[in-house]
This record gives C-alpha cells, structure tokens and sequence, in this order.
C-alpha cells in the first residue's frame, strides 16, 4: 500500500511496536500501512461515521489484516477501552475537534503512552490544550502536499512549559529544528500579511483599521518565528 506524504509522515511519528487505535480512520490506511510493515502487532480502526469505516473494513479484508485490525463504529473514543492501545492517531480533522475528542476521552488518556495529531487547523488550540492535560509534545512534522501545509505532533504523558505565542502557533521544535517546510510556510504567509495590510491602509474604513491591526499583529509574530531561520 502507496500512503500519501503526509499520512505517511503521521505513520512515521508512530512509536514501533505500539498497539494502535485510530481515530477518524477515513479508508484505514495508517493502521493497514503500519501493520504490512511489520511495526505494529495490531490495530483498532474507529470512524464516526459508517461509510468510511466500511471502506476501512473492505481495505483490512483486501489486505488481509482482518485478524489483526479491528474496526469499531464511534464518536472519538467512545469505544475504546481503558488500557487498549499504546498509541493514538488522530489525523485529517479540524483543531477544535480533536481537543473535543481528547477532552471527552480524557478519562482514558493516562493509559495511553502516546498521541500522534494531525489537526486540519487550530494547531495552537491543540498544542494548548494538550499541554493544560499534562503532555509534552516530543517530535513535531510538517508537510506540504497538493498546495497545502499539514503540521503533526507526537505528545507523550509529561507537562511541557510553553511561554511563547509562536511556539504554540508554529511549533517549538519545528523552529528549533529550522524546519524548511515551516519557513516555506512562514514566507508565504508573510507575503500574504503584507498584500492584504497594502489593501486596508487604502480603504480608510472603521472595519478595515480593525483588520489592519489584526494583520499588524500577525506579521509581528511571523517575523518573530522567522527570526529562528536566520
């Protein structure tokens, strides 16, 4: 099985050997992946909603994983039990609702020894959430793939101290590590920032001084990130 370059960059946060839950699993193809490669003993493929998660079955039976990876219709982790996987996946869903899901599953989450998270957006709202819950996050990716930047994050049980606002946006460890995706990402941002400030100094309205000093604000805080690049 062929994975796309940011689910197998979610894949690749997996710590080998963990028995895996997936969350919002879509096609199943992280679990099947994982499994073919010999780095997982076993899986539980979860979706929501039943469409998806017959797809994932049809594509467990095609790869003949059926004994090895289950498949369970449920809201977020409704269905999984205390203890039953050492690592989470959730990935290729909105920021605010995966901190839904990992704050009605908070009750399970001391038995799990990892999270590996790919929010679609509100990556800052996930990265404070899981550090209030008590997690450190220990390696962090990005992508990009078909014109758009995906940002991903493994979290282990251990709080973590972040007192900047570019860390929780941008990420500590991608800026530490001077990714090259991240500045990509940081540059086309700034160029959108400052295209859209020419445009507002010009309309001289209430409404678009307002906007400005949001896209002001911004801009600080791109400029502060890309001051680790040098």
């Amino acid at each position: 099985m062929q994975l796309s370059e940011r689910l197998l960059a979610v894949a690749s946060l997996v710590t080998p050997g963990s028995r895996l839950a997936d969350v919002g699993t879509d096609h199943g193809y992280v679990p099947i992946w994982l499994w073919e490669q010999g780095l997982i003993p076993s899986a539980i493929a979860m979706d929501v909603r039943k469409g998806p998660l017959s797809r994932a079955r049809e594509h467990i039976r095609i790869h003949q994983g059926e004994n090895e990876i289950e498949t369970r219709l449920s809201d977020g982790l409704e269905k999984l039990a205390f203890g039953e996987c050492d690592s989470l996946v959730i990935a290729g869903m909105g920021g605010m609702l995966m901190r839904r899901i990992l704050a009605d599953g908070q009750a399970l989450l001391p038995g799990i020894r990892e999270l590996v998270v790919q929010p679609q957006s509100d990556a800052d709202r996930v990265r404070r959430f899981l550090q209030e819950a008590g997690w450190r996050i220990a390696d962090e990716k990005m992508v990009f793939e078909e014109g758009k930047y995906y940002p991903m994050f493994r979290a282990v049980q251990g709080g973590m101290e972040y007192d900047r606002e570019i860390w929780f946006l941008y990420g500590k460890i991608l800026l530490e590590r001077r990714d090259p995706v991240l500045r990509r990402y940081l540059e086309k941002e700034e160029r959108t920032c400052v295209q859209i400030a020419d445009r507002l100094r010009g309309a001289g309205t209430d409404g678009a001084r307002g906007r400005l000093r949001e896209i002001t604000g911004t801009l600080v805080l791109i400029r502060e990130a890309l001051e680790y690049f040098g």
